[in-house]
């Protein structure tokens, strides 16, 4: 029978684990991430498939203590946190759990925009002590504006559509262009620097690859509008945090809602408060950055749940059993490598 393990396991995931795996599986539940070798059990390291969230962080070194793996069934689109090269030379399929959070993401995203365009979270601060002063709250509506969105795959054409329905003129930048979104909410395709500069609002939702990695530098900020909002739900290594940082703090644009951040799992997993000498030098001037943005009236900060809806988590279930069930059926879905 075959081995799975599965790891990052919620609560509000086990009974769907359970009843679609009895019977059919060996398999195994966990909440832990797949981080701290000191606790991965024996009987695990022969599992044929494991599966994981982005909280686990699955390189080479975790990999070679798996003597059996063939695949790795995520249970999130992206893909970063996997050692893929390694996967390639050891023959390890990995699959992700693509579309799951469409709208989820693009929902919550406008939702960031909202609260730093209007203060809601500043405002719920201040009326929570007692200390309401109108004119520091007032806010921008997002009709009639520019939003630039970069990424316009299944979430950023989502976005499109939200941003469309606020009556927003809607600026793209992508590898390729979209000839439906471009007709459908009037998307215009420009450059990432013509993108940057006419921008009242952007909104990241790229994945992270080798060539975006910090496309958004101390460059890039000097090129936005000093009125500019930036919106990240995508992943926090597409922002130089420090270069953030300086932004902000030279007033080169307005505001940021981000749910994503570079090394969040610093803060996020409770690993790096067991032992601290985990952290890298890098991961340390990150973490402080990151404390210093959450200090800022005008950064929204939230712990990356974009994706956390109930219909996204049932869409990742059944889309990672499909995945399994398939490729022990000898099929191959959605693989990234």
């Amino acid at each position: 029978m075959t081995k799975i393990v599965y790891f990052d396991v919620a609560q509000e995931e086990m009974d769907f684990l359970k009843k679609a795996n009895d019977g059919k599986f060996e398999y195994y539940l966990t909440d832990k991430s797949l981080n701290n070798l000191d606790e991965l059990p024996q009987n695990y390291k022969d599992a044929r498939i494991i599966s994981c969230f982005t909280t686990s962080r699955v390189g080479k070194d975790v990999l070679k203590h798996f003597t059996n793996l063939e695949l790795i069934a995520l249970r999130s689109v992206g893909f970063n946190h996997i050692d893929l090269d390694y996967c390639n030379e050891r023959g390890i399929v990995v699959e992700n759990t693509p579309n799951y959070g469409n709208k989820s993401v693009a929902e919550f995203a406008i939702g960031l925009l909202l609260d730093i365009c209007r203060k809601i979270t500043k405002s719920y601060l201040d009326y929570k002590e007692m200390d309401v002063q109108a004119q520091t709250l007032i806010g921008n509506e997002l009709g009639g504006k520019t939003i630039g969105i970069v990424g316009l795959g299944a979430i950023g054409k989502e976005f499109a559509k939200l941003a469309y329905g606020f009556d927003m003129k809607i600026l793209g930048y992508d590898i390729s262009e979209n000839s439906q979104i471009k007709e459908l909410y009037k998307v215009d395709y420009v450059s990432f620097e013509k993108l940057l500069a006419e921008s009242d609002f952007i909104s990241l939702h790229a994945p992270l690859t080798k060539h975006n990695y910090h496309m958004f530098d101390d460059s890039a900020f000097k090129k936005m509008k000093k009125t500019a909002i930036l919106v990240n739900t995508a992943r926090g290594e597409l922002i130089d945090t420090q270069a953030l940082y300086n932004a902000l703090m030279q007033k080169e644009i307005a505001g940021a809602g981000l749910d994503v951040l570079e090394s969040e799992e610093t803060i996020s997993d409770s690993d790096y408060l067991v032992d601290i000498n985990r952290l890298t030098d890098c991961a340390l001037k990150q973490t402080i950055l990151n404390t210093r943005l959450q200090q800022l009236d005008n950064v929204v900060i939230t712990p990356h749940i974009a994706y956390n809806t109930l219909e996204a988590i049932h869409r990742i279930l059944n889309t990672a059993m499909h995945n399994i069930n398939s490729f022990v059926d000898g099929v191959v879905d959605n693989n990234v490598n």
